[in-house]
């Protein structure tokens, strides 16, 4: 569920941007779904961990951390609205604290498509979904950044769209516990609720 609802409030965020600014409803959305997003994320890292934990192990930690970039562009865009400054201006404004621009925002926030690009390159490696599946990912990780810098908002929509599509077949399949992941040497082997404990052969 949370895996669909992130990505679902951050396509309807899209349309409440303002003209210079994301706005308070826009920042609001935005930060709700990053929230849904790190648990859908944690849910499905947990399912692929025993595939591969060593990816895990370093995914988590960086995807907590990129979300809390999420979180506070959320913010922001809400304090741009409070205050009816631009885009720009808060930006400029921002500058003049370095430790909160670089550690928040110009690290925390773009760590956040990348960690979704590296989510569709691992998923693909595993077959853990169907490689449309993983390359429309990839491609949703490439978008979103570039809608944010541009603020277009056709492109937003497209981004947003690009990363819904992938989140959404995930969702439905981790529901039914039909996640699927396999080493490169392996069958598939189902991961989710409905797979055997380790070692028993009995299937």
């Amino acid at each position: 569920m949370f895996l669909i609802l992130g990505p679902v409030l951050n396509l309807i965020a899209g349309f409440f941007w303002e003209p210079d600014r994301q706005g308070v409803t826009a920042g609001t959305l935005v930060a709700l779904s990053c929230a849904c997003w790190l648990v859908g994320l944690i849910g499905l890292y947990d399912r692929l961990r025993n595939v591969a934990p060593r990816y895990v192990a370093v995914a988590m930690p960086v995807t907590v951390f990129a979300t809390v970039g999420g979180v506070a562009f959320g913010v922001q865009s809400i304090h741009e609205g409070l205050f009816d400054a631009s885009h720009a201006t808060a930006v400029e404004l921002l500058n003049a604290y370095p430790f909160a621009a670089y550690t928040l925002y110009w690290i925390g926030g773009p760590l956040f498509p990348l960690v979704l690009f590296g989510l569709g390159l691992m998923l693909a490696r595993l077959r853990a979904a169907p490689l449309p599946v993983a390359v429309l990912l990839c491609l949703g990780a490439i978008a979103f950044p570039l809608s944010r810098i541009t603020r277009e908002a056709s492109i937003a929509h497209l981004a947003d769209l690009l990363l819904l599509l992938p989140f959404l077949y995930l969702g439905l399949r981790s529901r039914r516990g039909e996640v699927k992941a396999a080493a490169s040497d392996r069958e598939p082997v189902p991961v989710g609720p409905s797979s055997p404990p380790t070692g028993d052969s009995r299937g």
